[in-house]
């Protein structure tokens, strides 16, 4: 027997633009900002919570299993599990579907549930020469071999590499993430136009949307520890037009690419909590739930077209619940780059590949631009590779118990070749 579960509560940080040195917040720090004040406004206390499971992708050495230094600095008890999940984009996600799972096969009633990424603490990584070197200094044990093996030093060696670089590129088709969205583009005709259009409009969404103070409790403020108060999402720029973002020049395919800095999601820290419960639960400390989860999918295809992974994981869940795109009435589809945004849009709309390859018989058709990403997303806002997945659902709850919508569909493309997806109706 399987039992209802229901997403009752989340907050995130403000997303915090990375500026070229590490930020004020470690990802555990990030978690704990938010972490605190939104367990603070919960009817219970602490020791309801039976598992903590937090999405990191970038730990760093200072913080080994971040879910577990988390779970700890926030107060739960000591004999609380918690651990770290990663796939990669999908992280965020992972950790809620984990939680989703858990909760309804009967081995958890209350689970805190989240996502963490400071990308500005990307560490940085010796090349390969020089870590040969390095290990050879290390092993010299006389004078002779240690000057030895000075004399193979190379300037190149005290030059490392930031490893977000690194990990922002397939191994398998060696294509970074970038280079990917070119290929969707081309594949389904999506020009620069379109891709800047979009974007401007994800800036107009977001700062529309916190103008409005619709993200008021779902974003919490963040302090640092000199005293630095961040209250928004830094990286929008409301205003953008095609016509300003025009001017930047392709980064990954020039001089003819169609994906830009402006039209592609900005490297970004932050973090996002979502609690999830069950019925008894729920009834037990007067919880008001959000939404209900229904279902979720995991997917995966090709890395070199992996921007089509809410393709390949959405269309499963909309043949299990006998649904058409049609009758999603909100979707969050994590904005990675605006080009693939615009392709699993049209992949959708394709018979030949809704039908043909993903078979969805007729359930197929074009996700109404109304109610994509109504307030924005990543290009906006940003990407914290190992939080993306939690914000999204998180705020695609928010979304449709304030629009007064019954599903809607989250989801993500997952570096790597994979995607992500989870079917909420209203409470």
């Amino acid at each position: 027997m399987t039992r209802p579960v229901y997403l009752v509560d989340g907050a995130r940080t403000p997303f915090i633009k990375a500026r070229g040195k590490p930020g004020p917040f470690t990802p555990v720090d990030l978690a704990v900002q938010c972490g605190r004040p939104l367990l603070m406004r919960q009817a219970f206390g602490p020791d309801a919570i039976d598992l903590v499971i937090l999405g990191c992708v970038n730990v760093i050495a200072d913080e080994m299993n971040p879910a577990r230094v988390a779970a700890l600095r926030l107060g739960l008890s000591d004999e609380t599990p918690a651990f770290t999940v990663q796939i990669n984009c999908g992280s965020g996600m992972q950790s809620i579907d984990t939680a989703y799972r858990t909760i309804e096969n009967g081995q958890a009633e209350v689970v805190l549930a989240g996502g963490a990424e400071a990308l500005s603490h990307s560490p940085l990584i010796l090349r390969k020469g020089a870590v040969s070197w390095f290990a050879e200094l290390n092993g010299a044990r006389t004078t002779s071999a240690r000057l030895k093996a000075f004399t193979g030093l190379r300037p190149e060696f005290l030059k490392p590499m930031i490893g977000l670089e690194r990990g922002l590129t397939d191994p398998i088709t060696e294509l970074n993430m970038g280079q990917t969205a070119e290929v969707l583009a081309h594949l389904f005709d999506i020009s620069r136009r379109e891709a800047d259009a979009y974007a401007a409009e994800s800036h107009d969404r977001l700062d529309r949307a916190t103008r409005e103070g619709w993200l008021k409790d779902e974003m919490l403020p963040a302090f640092s520890r000199r005293g630095e108060v961040f209250d928004h999402d830094d990286g929008v720029r409301p205003g953008s037009t095609v016509k300003s973002l025009g001017k930047l020049k392709p980064v990954f395919e020039r001089p003819f690419g169609k994906v830009t800095a402006g039209n592609a999601s900005q490297i970004t820290d932050g973090a996002s909590w979502t609690i999830l419960a069950s019925e008894e639960a729920v009834e037990k400390h007067g919880m008001q739930p959000i939404a209900k989860i229904v279902d979720s999918h995991w997917g995966a295809l090709d890395p070199s077209i992996m921007g089509l992974g809410p393709v390949v994981s959405a269309a499963p869940i909309l043949k299990r619940q006998d649904m058409g795109v049609s009758d999603v009435e909100l979707w969050e589809l994590n904005e990675a780059f605006a080009a693939q945004v615009l392709a699993c849009v049209a992949a959708l709309d394709d018979p030949a590949v809704a039908d043909g390859v993903l078979g969805l018989d007729g359930r197929g058709g074009r996700i109404d631009h109304a109610a994509l990403n109504v307030d924005g997303g990543a290009i906006a806002l940003g990407h914290p590779v190992g939080t993306s997945g939690n914000r999204i659902t998180l705020h695609l709850a928010n979304a449709m118990k304030r629009l007064g919508k019954r599903r809607g569909i989250a989801t993500e493309c997952i570096g790597g070749g994979q995607g992500g997806a989870m079917l909420l109706e209203a409470a």
